[in-house]
């Protein structure tokens, strides 16, 4: 950064030049409901620095001067001053109306030899012109001006430099119009830069609401892939269990104890996931998110409810990532809780994981239900699918669910492995 970056960062950051900026926008917001105010004050203080000299007869031709300032009677004077004067109250609702009343006035005075101190008005039209007029009317304040210069110049080629008059009024109407050209590029600046700001602020908003949006939907995702699990394991040990109490009730005992370790697991699994939704001071104590090596642990609940379970796997499992190991353990768990329910404890199923190049194939498939058994009814593609190829999604995959060759239920999942998630 160089040494006049340096400098303006310290100009900028300075205590008074905050309290000034400070003080601008409060003025700022003050006239914009009194405009009237600053209008007066303006006409007021012109009429004061530049009028009331020749008013009061202050300066009379001093024998140095080169130029001297006309002296008429009072009451033509008066009126001169404030036909030059009055109309700079309308220089911000009229600019262009303003500004050419101010011109005709000084105009036919000096077209009558008339020259006063309150000619700066024309100074004062020409900057509020260019502030708070519309560009494309501004050329046409340019014939006037043509012929201002001109009379300026005929008037005082006898007394002064032809040369020293064109420079005197090229600089003084530059200086005007650049001025005027300055605060409205900078009031154009500000208000772009508040539209932005509040435009980011908008966008900010949008973002916050669909983080929380997107955060419901996985927290949805999760509970629905956790107690719709445990609720199929459950009920279906519960229903066998009924059944062999009069028959084995050993069986149904160890259906009871399996009852329990299900509902104990899936308990401990949810305050995990809840622990991470509670905004507490100190860290939570959480256990790993659940990966491939905790599939075996998935199929032992589901051979536990009735239905034998072929688990295939090749490739190195274990050391794929750790987001990719969870969407595979939450579509697995899907697709078997979804066998479960619909083909009841009598299928059998088999489970395959492979990885083939860059990508993780997934097949669940099950046989379906016993001749005679009736599979549930689906009411049609519930969120357990559409939850299934969200997180597949997330790995640039896709999930494919439906009937298979041959009688029963198959879902085909892939996963790209080196991809970020989306």
């Amino acid at each position: 950064m160089s040494s006049e970056d340096n400098a303006a960062g310290v100009l900028v950051g300075h205590p008074v030049v905050a309290r000034l900026f400070q003080s601008g926008r409060r003025l700022r917001e003050w006239d914009a409901g009194n405009r009237w105010v600053l209008d007066t004050a303006v006409v007021v203080v012109v009429f004061v620095l530049f009028a009331a000299p020749d008013l009061l007869g202050q300066d009379r031709d001093p024998s140095d001067a080169p130029i001297t300032f006309t002296e008429r009677p009072l009451a033509e004077m008066l009126v001169l001053q404030l036909a030059l004067v009055l109309p700079l109250w309308w220089r911000r609702r009229t600019p262009l109306t303003a500004f050419y009343t101010v011109l005709t006035v000084f105009a036919a005075q000096w077209a009558a030899g008339i020259m006063l101190r309150a000619d700066v008005a024309v100074l004062v039209a020409v900057y509020s012109l260019v502030l708070h007029g519309r560009l494309r009317r501004l050329p046409w304040a340019v014939p006037g001006l043509a012929v201002a210069v001109v009379l300026v110049v005929v008037r005082l080629s006898g007394l002064v430099s032809l040369w020293d008059v064109l420079f005197f009024v090229a600089s003084v109407g530059t200086a005007a119009v650049a001025l005027g050209f300055a605060i409205r590029i900078r009031r154009a600046q500000l208000a772009a830069l508040r539209e932005r700001a509040a435009q980011l602020e908008i966008e900010r908003d949008q973002r916050s609401r669909l983080a929380a949006a997107t955060e419901r939907a996985r927290v949805a995702r999760e509970m629905h892939d956790i107690l719709g699990h445990s609720l199929s394991v459950i009920i279906t040990l519960a229903d066998g269990g009924g059944y062999a109490t009069d028959t084995a009730p050993e069986r149904g005992k160890e259906a009871l104890q399996l009852i329990g370790e299900t509902g104990r697991a899936s308990l401990a699994e949810l305050r995990r996931m809840l622990g991470v939704l509670r905004e507490q001071t100190d860290e939570p104590s959480l256990s790993p998110q659940p990966g491939i090596a905790d599939i075996d642990g998935l199929c032992r609940q589901i051979r536990a409810a009735g239905p034998p379970i072929e688990f295939q796997s090749t490739g190195a499992l274990d050391t794929l990532d750790l987001g990719v190991q969870l969407a595979t353990y939450r579509i697995v768990q899907e697709a078997l809780t979804n066998a479960l329910k619909h083909a009841g404890p009598q299928t059998r199923i088999h489970l395959g994981l492979r990885i083939e190049g860059s990508r993780l194939r997934i097949t669940v498939r099950d046989t379906g239900p016993p001749a005679g058994d009736r599979p549930v009814a689906s009411t049609g593609e519930g969120h357990g699918v559409v939850g299934m190829r969200e997180r597949a999604a997330l790995y640039a995959g896709t999930v494919t669910a439906g009937p298979a060759p041959g009688g029963g239920w198959a879902v085909a999942a892939d996963l790209e492995l080196g991809s970020e998630p989306a």
